[in-house]
């Protein structure tokens, strides 16, 4: 490949999506601003569902939640959670098998959180409205049911919203309304706008039990201003590994690097499997991560995939998050996580909702309106 045939960023496939959601009338949803909550502000117990590694867990704590419990089938990334969350006690296996009213403090629950598998919902990939995965948010809202949380927050991919022509949307709501949740809200999240060096853009659906606001949070950055790849990354070894801090990366044969080194930025390295091995930008954030079998994206200016630590600081964990398991387990695991920093930034917007929940006391919090977007002005991905 040519440097001539450098691709350009192309206009984010949510775009749309996004601005159209926002457009409909919800009398609900509010935008609220967020920032630092001190060291000694209240915890209030959270419950963490298909919690994975624990992005999720991680952002709600920054946000000073305590997660009490999680759930996780995969014993893997149960045991990950278990290493960085000791006082969290981890449910490994299915949710059906999950027993609020047997592991939880019912009455200390003040918000329930997670995202269902989203594998049957994402426009990367075949969308199958049968495929049982996409019914494990009846699990989810079981679970609200028995824990009656002040909040619950669930997460998804932007196709969500419309797959089956909307259908599968509206099917969600009518069941968090059916227990008691009836004026759930929604936004799309871009991660990039909470400091995450990464354009990974969420479904967020947010529902409560006493007629208030459902809070989102204000974007903290724009376009302009997101981080870019190089400023998470030009800190580790090039080539040097730190499994002790999950800095491994796909080894790669002379004959590999040097077809790598002619893939140019926005490109891949295969026709075909377009998702793998794409080069990325400097000066804007990574495309949204995957782990596709240790193909992970190329480095913007290294002839190799990113590391399970660069995907890591990527999706804005910590390097003292470690994640267990081999290379590749680790990086499904990053791969498939909430960003904590987005995670904080809900968190953090739920709070002053959660405060007075129950109370005849009104949520002290500086509304944001959204600007009139023009999608077509995009960079995003």
């Amino acid at each position: 490949m040519k440097a001539a045939r450098q691709k350009r960023p192309k206009l984010g496939r949510y775009g749309a999506v996004a601005k159209n959601l926002l457009q409909e009338h919800d009398e609900h949803r509010v935008f609220a601003e967020v920032s630092d909550v001190p060291s000694n502000a209240k915890s209030f117990d959270a419950v963490d569902l298909f919690a994975g590694a624990g992005g999720m867990s991680l952002g709600l704590e920054m946000a000073r939640f305590r997660v009490v419990s999680a759930v996780e089938i995969v014993e893997i990334a149960a045991a990950t959670h278990r290493k960085n969350f000791p006082n969290c006690k981890v449910h490994c296996g299915d949710i059906a098998g999950f027993e609020p009213s047997k592991e939880v403090p019912k009455s200390s629950v003040r918000l329930v959180a997670g995202g269902p598998p989203c594998q049957g919902f994402s426009v990367a990939g075949k969308r199958d409205p049968k495929d049982p995965r996409n019914r494990l948010f009846r699990e989810f809202v079981r679970v609200v049911d028995e824990l009656r949380p002040d909040y619950f927050v669930m997460e998804n991919v932007p196709g969500i919203l419309t797959m089956s022509q909307g259908k599968v949307k509206e099917a969600i709501l009518e069941a968090f309304a059916d227990i008691g949740y009836p004026n759930t809200s929604i936004a799309i999240l871009e991660a990039a706008s909470f400091g995450v060096a990464q354009i990974r853009a969420r479904a967020i659906f947010i529902g409560n039990r006493h007629g208030l606001k459902n809070p989102f949070p204000a974007p903290q950055l724009t376009e302009d201003n997101y981080v870019p790849i190089e400023a998470a990354l030009d800190d580790l070894p090039s080539w040097v590994r730190l499994p002790e801090i999950n800095h491994e990366w796909t080894r790669h044969s002379k004959k590999f690097e040097e077809r790598i080194s002619k893939v140019p930025p926005g490109g891949s390295l295969y026709e075909t499997f377009i998702d793998a091995f794409k080069r990325q930008y400097k000066g804007l954030p990574s495309m949204t991560i995957k782990e596709n079998h240790g193909g992970t994206h190329i480095h913007p200016s290294l002839d190799r995939c990113i590391s399970a630590r660069e995907m890591a600081r990527l999706q804005s964990f910590p390097d003292d998050f470690l994640f267990e398991g081999t290379m590749k387990k680790a990086m499904w695991q990053i791969g498939n996580a909430v960003p904590p920093l987005m995670a904080r930034a809900i968190g953090c917007a739920l709070r002053p909702f959660i405060e007075v929940a129950g109370t005849s006391r009104s949520p002290r919090f500086t509304e944001w309106t959204p600007p009139e977007v023009d999608s077509s002005q995009s960079r995003l991905f």
